[in-house]
């Protein structure tokens, strides 16, 4: 068995020692090889890299300073229109509807009818009523114009009797003397004052004419004031039934494109039903929500450059409309209330109006709902920092001066 062994050891070391001697080529074989930075293709392409990439650190740096800081960027934007809704006034079914979904429509165009019988017999009704004040109206003042004649023939024997007794009274104070001293008799003296009464009562009687006269022509100047006030009335009717009938045909009040349609021929629609929204294509804009740490800078009339995720790969510009004049939580339905309770800062979101400038190829494809990208360029207001910091610093000295 010892003889077996030492044979075994004797073998090993055999093969173990081709494999060290392999090993030991290897190091040297390495040490001989020469380093790869030695080379100068190697150290000049090295070079070469390090320069670039510190020329383009500098180059975005420089970037960064004079332009990218001003670059506020947002994905919280929209784009939006001011869609108008279509609604009846009036109760009524539906006869026609002269619209498909989704089409172009001007403004005044017809887009349905609803059935005008009830409204047509209720305008032909004040139409009616209106003649009945007309017909009024000419009898009140032929009535006028008779009393007018009356009037006039009364006040003619009003003078006729003034005159009869005028001279019957100049008669009875002429012969009054003749029948004191006997000249006269008894029986003429009577005759003159029966003459002088009749005369008196004729007068009373042509002065009670006129004044029944003038009582009438009042009277029906009442009655003509009466009937063009019922005509007045009686128009304000009928122009409220031919509005009923106007309102049983529904035209498109602005242009765009007809969205959220529902309703069908057959249809009962109550006033105020919404059937169909007008959507402006035309008019459309972005709304885009800031930080409030972005819009420091930003003005109105600043150029935008609108990434919208339909159309992959198109820039759209626009321009900064108006910012609005509270964060959005401001006009919430709740309110934050900060003063109450446990108070926690995060940052607020400004929304900022910004007019869309696209062609009509665009606009084909572009509608309210959108998702956009929106990029404002604020350096046009890089220096209003440094003037807010010194108008702050003035009005704290002139407040210093006033105490």
């Amino acid at each position: 068995m010892a003889t077996l062994s030492s044979h075994d050891d004797h073998d090993r070391r055999h093969e173990d020692a081709p494999a060290q001697g392999r090993d030991d080529d290897q190091e040297q074989d390495a040490q001989k090889k020469p380093s790869p930075l030695k080379n100068p293709r190697v150290k000049w392409t090295l070079i070469v890299i390090g320069v670039l990439v510190v020329v383009a650190l500098v180059i975005w740096l420089v970037y960064y300073l004079l332009v990218g800081r001003y670059m506020q960027e947002t994905n919280d934007a929209y784009l939006q229109a001011d869609s108008v809704a279509v609604a009846p006034r009036v109760n009524g079914y539906v006869t026609k509807v002269f619209v498909k979904d989704h089409a172009w429509v001007k403004a005044g165009q017809p887009l349905l009818q609803i059935d005008d019988r009830t409204y047509r017999a209720q305008l032909e009704q004040a139409q009616a009523a209106v003649g009945v004040r007309q017909a009024d109206i000419v009898a009140a003042q032929a009535a006028i114009e008779g009393y007018q004649a009356q009037l006039l023939q009364a006040r003619t024997q009003v003078a006729s009797a003034a005159a009869q007794l005028k001279f019957a009274k100049a008669e009875v104070a002429r012969f009054a003397p003749l029948a004191a001293s006997g000249a006269d008799t008894h029986e003429h003296q009577e005759q003159l004052h029966q003459q002088r009464d009749q005369a008196q009562a004729q007068y009373d009687a042509a002065k009670a004419q006129v004044a029944g006269a003038q009582s009438q022509i009042a009277a029906s100047q009442a009655q003509l004031e009466q009937a063009q006030a019922g005509l007045k009335q009686a128009q304000a009717n009928v122009d409220q039934a031919q509005v009923a009938v106007d309102d049983t045909r529904l035209t498109a009040a602005i242009a765009g494109r007809l969205g959220d349609k529902t309703v069908q021929v057959g249809q009962f629609l109550g006033a105020g039903t919404r059937t169909m929204t007008i959507v402006p294509v035309n008019a459309l804009y972005l709304s885009a929500n800031f930080k409030e740490t972005q819009v420091g800078l930003m003005r109105p009339g600043q150029p935008v450059e609108i990434e919208v995720d339909a159309l992959s790969g198109v820039t759209l510009h626009g321009r900064v409309d108006s910012l609005s004049p509270g964060t959005g939580s401001q006009f919430a339905l709740l309110p934050p209330q900060n003063a109450t309770g446990n108070f926690t800062k995060v940052v607020q979101r400004v929304p900022v109006r910004i007019k869309v400038i696209a062609g009509e190829e665009a606009r084909k494809v572009l509608v309210p709902g959108m998702s956009v990208t929106a990029t404002v360029d604020t350096r046009s207001a890089k220096g209003a920092k440094d003037q807010t910091q010194d108008e702050a610093e003035r009005l704290e000295e002139r407040e210093e001066a006033r105490e």
